[in-house]
């Protein structure tokens, strides 16, 4: 019986008049949020579409929407309409909610472990994004690591200022209500409320992406914005370059820096944990061990494991692996080798340290070589004057692909030389990018991930955000 509801009950019994949810500054007890959601059960279907911004009432809405046997999709409000009203016809199309609907009465109550209760669904912009299902118990495993893991506990206050529609910000919501502890969000994301919510509401936790990470650390140091009462950092969607970390550990000096590697179809694969105080170790593609109740291994495209050092596809056994995919599947994007599940990411294990390489289909094949963008940019954003960096791979006629790199300047402007100077013992020869273009800012989608394929828009079509770096 799970996922959160029959905790939300026992947090409504016992602490009625606490803080369960904030958004952005309006407030519900757990006692108001019980209520609110059993009131809402009777005009709540077996699946319930949620496309809306952040509110109380989506979260009111969710609630009730996760009862029972019911099911939930939560979608992008910013997709464009036709977009959502296609994969809204496609999860109708899918059948019914697996379990029975509770009769309205004066408790919520979770629908068996084994249903689905949540329809996640793959980031899309231009074509439809894929659909895959979880069930009730793979995310109380995943509460339980997590909670262990990132040391969550009811006393903590989480922030996450980005929108509930994007799986990071949904999954710190549900467990926070599962672990009694008040979440945080905002409407809509913006520096200055942030850091209003972060000073006046006693914010213990943060949970976002780096580039929020990097606006509110170096606007808040800045601007003079006390995060001395910051705990935790919870970063999650790429990996922290060397400027953001530097600048998160003086903007919020007692913070354990929190990075983990996971997948929307995976949940948490691994994960490592910065302490305050801790010197830096920034560069790297290493991302800490396995997640706690995870079991992790690189496999070969025929299954076979390949020995210590040697890349190929991360793969886990777990028990907060989603169920698979309602449409969308071609095989390739959750692939399982008796009991061990992949996405395609490669990477290898050094040491007990899983070092993520990037997708494969990020992969750049130039003049027979393979290059991952993501050990790229790592390298340039550890090269001074370097602010971050973004690589991809551009077709070209020679080599069949070759890298280019777009960079925001540290400051004023770097130069062309200097940066491959500064590559000098950080990055092999022919993984070097072939062209570099100076950026005015990152190319990011609407939910703060980089977007390599924004760059190569960028150069092809001549943007002034991406110019040649002389």
């Amino acid at each position: 019986m799970m996922p959160f509801l029959d905790k939300l009950q026992l947090w409504a019994d016992d602490r009625p008049d606490d803080t369960a949810v904030v958004v952005g500054g309006k407030r519900l007890n757990w006692a108001d949020l019980r209520d609110a959601a059993i009131l809402r059960l009777g005009e709540t279907a077996a699946t319930t579409i949620l496309a809306e911004p952040n509110s109380l009432d989506f979260v009111v809405a969710y609630t009730a929407a996760v009862a029972g046997g019911r099911r939930c999709a939560v979608l992008d409000p910013l997709w464009p309409q036709a977009m959502i009203d296609e994969v809204t016809q496609r999860i109708g199309e899918s059948g019914p909610a697996t379990g029975p609907l509770p009769a309205i009465g004066d408790e919520l109550s979770d629908g068996h472990g084994d249903t689905t209760f949540l329809i996640g669904l793959t980031s899309g912009t231009t074509s439809v994004p894929k659909a895959f299902t979880r069930s009730r118990r793979s995310w109380q495993v995943s509460f339980d690591a997590s909670i262990e893991f990132f040391g969550l506990t009811p006393e903590d206050r989480t922030l996450a200022p980005g929108p509930l529609a994007a799986s990071l910000n949904l999954y710190a919501l549900s467990e926070c209500l599962y672990a009694g502890a008040a979440f945080h969000t905002l409407e809509t994301f913006d520096v200055g409320d942030t850091h209003a919510a972060i000073s006046y509401d006693g914010v213990t936790r943060l949970v976002l992406v780096p580039t929020m990470l990097r606006l509110l650390s170096e606007r808040g140091l800045a601007g003079g914005v006390d995060a001395s009462g910051v705990r935790s950092i919870i970063c999650a969607g790429s990996k922290l370059d060397a400027r953001t970390l530097e600048a998160a550990r003086r903007w919020a000096p007692n913070a354990a820096i929190f990075e983990y590697y996971g997948a929307s179809e995976l949940s948490f694969v691994s994960g490592t944990r910065l302490a305050a105080g801790k010197p830096l170790d920034v560069g790297g593609t290493g991302i800490g061990g396995p997640f706690p109740a995870v079991e992790l291994k690189i496999l070969d495209d025929e299954g076979a494991e390949r020995p210590e050092g040697a890349d190929g596809n991360i793969c886990v056994r777990s028990g907060m692996v989603s169920n698979g995919y309602l449409w969308g599947d071609d095989g390739q994007a959750l692939r399982c080798f008796d009991g061990w599940y992949t996405v395609g990411d490669q990477g290898y294990v050094d040491s007990g340290v899983l070092h993520i390489l990037g997708r494969r289909s990020d992969m750049i094949i130039t003049s027979g070589r393979n290059v991952y963008p993501h050990e790229v940019e790592l390298a340039l954003a550890s090269v001074p004057g370097v602010s971050a960096a973004v690589a991809a791979g551009m077709l070209d006629e020679v080599r069949g692909q070759k890298v280019v790199a777009g960079i925001v300047p540290a400051y004023g402007s770097v130069t062309a030389t200097q940066v491959k100077t500064g590559l000098d013992g950080l990055l092999a020869r022919d993984k070097r990018p072939q062209r570099y273009f100076t950026l005015s800012e990152l190319p990011v989608t609407d939910r703060g991930k980089v977007s390599r394929r924004m760059l190569l828009d960028w150069i092809e079509n001549n943007d002034p955000r991406a110019k040649p770096l002389a």
